[in-house]
């Protein structure tokens, strides 16, 4: 019987896995099991290279990766469970590292720690392969950060300007809104593609974010990446690698990438666990030294190359709230500025949290005019001269008109309070943003700072004249 179909069948897929298929395999066998570690004797193997152990029940297979060697035995951490793993199994060396399956049918999808969709939509055509463990751009052939970025975040847009190609951190306690801001910039964002990073999070929360604060018109130029806090460490650490290789193919293409990460105190939790289990003694609050040298490895990979740009918010869980703890230090001084979240502002109902005077864009200057810089400053110092006279206002010692700065601060207190609240679904463009600073700082704005780079230089009357004379 005669078929029907007429298409044409591709073969790319297979072509490519025939092409990389390297015919001598190399073996081990499992010789202990010890918590998160399985040591074998072989294969021949380098760190960070995959391989498959043969479960003996059921033809099954469990997918790990080298993580340390030690003369002849091969340390390995499994991507799964290693229930039914026994002594003798079968260790295969695959002879490539972890790479991630990339291309522009990954938007909308939902994928794991390896790249796989884990999403029941289906495989993804590969367009190409990146290597989940890369090399930062070169330092010296990066463009610079020259254009202003829209987050939809009223207080960001205006006193924390971002730029393209920036990275920031924000940093908070548990429960004082750090998903809830990640997903306001994720649905706002002028950005061209959304790379976000689920790392360690609660299971019920994944479906939540894409569900609920993605939604289906943000989820169209999103990739999620997943790895929730019931996975084994290896996953949780991969996973964040996938999701900075994902985010650097699209910048690849020429794209503003907007890279969200939620969060890197998971991604270091995940590697000390695997640190401490291979023998790397604990240093400052039990993180191994390699946790601090991985950080920059990793944080670094964002921002610009000479392509497109990835503008990174990467988020910080604060223990204790105290700012001044190892993973929290290591990253402030590794991006290019922080967002604070405040536990008091959050508990009295201010969304977002954010603490504008313990926040700092190092970049904004750069993308913003003038006037608006102007106009920003104007309103951190009534902001400023509030917080210092706090006490003085609410107690009733201060008296009106001792002071004609104290005074305007009280006066525009409750103004700049509504401005910098936002709803969670409010949208709220950049002109809107701009003409508001306008109106609550008194500072005029002019139409040509609402462009994308309203820092960039402006000829000069006499450079004009000259130009139309030659």
């Amino acid at each position: 019987m005669r078929s029907s179909y007429t298409g044409e069948f591709n073969f790319t897929k297979y072509l490519t896995a025939a092409e990389e298929a390297d015919p001598i395999l190399y073996v081990g066998q499992v010789t202990a099991v010890n918590g998160l570690e399985i040591e074998s004797r072989g294969p021949r193997s380098v760190i960070g290279e995959m391989c498959t152990i043969k479960l003996p029940a059921g033809g099954k297979s469990l997918m790990a990766e080298v993580v340390g060697l030690d003369k002849t035995t091969v340390k390995l951490t499994a991507y799964g469970d290693t229930k039914g793993l026994e002594v003798g199994c079968e260790v295969i060396a695959s002879g490539s590292v972890l790479r991630v399956p990339v291309g522009m049918s990954l938007l909308g999808r939902v994928i794991d720690a390896t790249g796989k969709p884990c999403d029941g939509l289906g495989e993804v055509v590969p367009e190409a392969y990146y290597a989940a463990v890369a090399s930062p751009p070169d330092p010296m052939k990066r463009l610079p950060v020259d254009r202003r970025i829209t987050t939809g975040v009223r207080a960001i847009d205006s006193l924390l300007t971002v730029g393209k190609g920036q990275r920031l951190g924000i940093f908070a306690g548990s429960g004082v809104g750090k998903s809830t801001l990640i997903s306001m910039i994720a649905r706002n964002t002028n950005a061209d593609i959304n790379v976000i990073g689920l790392i360690g999070e609660r299971g019920r929360e994944v479906l939540d974010f894409i569900k609920r604060d993605l939604g289906s018109e943000g989820l169209k130029r999103s990739v999620v990446v997943m790895a929730t806090s019931d996975q084994p460490s290896i996953c949780r650490l991969r996973a964040a690698y996938v999701t900075t290789a994902v985010a650097e193919y699209f910048r690849d293409q020429g794209k503003d990438v907007m890279l969200m990460f939620d969060s890197v105190t998971r991604f270091a939790q995940a590697q000390r666990e695997i640190g401490l289990a291979n023998g790397e003694p604990p240093a400052q609050k039990g993180y191994p030294p390699s946790v601090f040298d991985m950080i920059p490895k990793l944080l670094e990979r964002a921002g610009t190359n000479d392509k497109g740009s990835i503008t990174a918010f990467y988020t910080v869980l604060v223990d204790g709230d105290d700012m001044n703890e190892p993973i929290t230090d290591k990253v402030r001084g590794t991006l290019d500025g922080h967002i604070v979240l405040n536990r008091k502002l959050a508990q009295s109902y201010h969304y977002p949290a954010i603490d504008v005077l313990q926040s700092i864009s190092r970049l904004s200057k750069r993308v913003t005019g003038k006037q608006t810089q102007k106009a920003c400053g104007k309103i951190r110092s009534l902001m400023a001269t509030y917080a210092n006279n706090e006490m003085m206002i609410t107690t009733g010692i201060y008296q009106k008109g001792n002071s004609p700065e104290i005074d305007e601060a009280v006066e525009k207190h409750g103004e700049i309070e509504a401005f910098l609240k936002q709803e969670e679904y409010e949208k709220c463009p950049m002109e809107d943003t701009l003409a508001k600073i306008a109106d609550l700082s008194g500072v005029d704005i002019p139409q040509e700072e609402f462009i994308e780079n309203p820092a960039a230089e402006i000829p000069s009357t006499a450079q004009i004249t000259d130009a139309q004379t030659d």
